[in-house]
């Protein structure tokens, strides 16, 4: 996987590297990052649940597992939005399955070009999206523009852990034993995700670091944003009000 192709033509790309896999992709996620997804999915659920939105968005809402964790933890309606034809089919298998299809509405669409209105949504989340985006900043500043003064907004991405040594113990698992796990747990579609990804998690962080992407959240008019690193610093949920 061309990480810098990535960066050049990340719609293009993610679409490709995500489509094989949304039948299986909510348990491998969970294999993968050892039990941690679901845990920083929690946490930044949180973020939202909190307050009495009525209509909320998902981006990269994936096979919707973050989208029916709000509606299981609010009374909104969830409106789901991701690139990927797949992932949105697969969504709404999932939440025929679990029988939420009058809480939540699954939509094809960009992050970086949102099919709404302005101040639509009373809160928003968005999951592992930064990295698929030619402009993180500019996508940050479209998804705050879809968001009410006052409306919560969380994110989860990747991230890099800060201490040295587990640093180097997060290298060696995502460049050795990610790919592996992969293969082994997926076949070759998830040894070619296992592959990717810390590469573009690295990539990503020298050029678009945590300070630099608070600063974005500021400057697209989100106040009160706060961080919190998790599992030693694989993870990141970050959180904030639109202005």
């Amino acid at each position: 996987m061309d990480v810098t192709r990535s960066r050049t033509q990340p719609n293009v790309f993610s679409r490709r590297l995500f489509a094989p896999l949304a039948g299986r992709y909510d348990r491998l996620a969970e294999i993968l990052s050892m039990g941690q997804n679901r845990r920083w999915r929690t946490a930044m659920v949180e973020h939202i649940t909190g307050s009495d939105a009525r209509l909320v968005l998902d981006v990269a809402c994936g096979p919707a597992r973050v989208s029916r964790a709000i509606a299981d933890e609010t009374s909104a309606h969830v409106i789901g939005l991701d690139l990927s034809d797949s992932m949105i089919a697969q969504g709404k298998t999932n939440i025929a399955t679990a029988a939420m299809q009058d809480r939540i509405s699954l939509v094809l669409g960009r992050g970086e070009q949102l099919p709404f209105p302005d101040a639509t949504f009373d809160a928003l989340t968005f999951t592992y999206l930064l990295r698929y985006v030619a402009d993180p900043a500019a996508t940050i500043a479209e998804l705050a523009r879809v968001v009410k003064p006052g409306g919560p907004i969380s994110s989860l991405e990747f991230a890099v852990p800060p201490a040295p040594w587990w640093r180097i113990a997060w290298w060696c698992y995502t460049r050795i034993i990610l790919p592996i796990a992969g293969f082994v747990t997926g076949g070759r579609a998830w040894f070619d995700v296992g592959r990717f990804l810390g590469p573009s998690i690295d990539t990503h962080y020298r050029k678009y670091p945590v300070d630099w992407t608070v600063k974005a959240w500021k400057d697209a008019g989100i106040g009160d944003v706060g961080t919190r690193r998790m599992s030693l610093g694989g993870g990141l949920i970050m959180w904030g009000r639109r202005a």
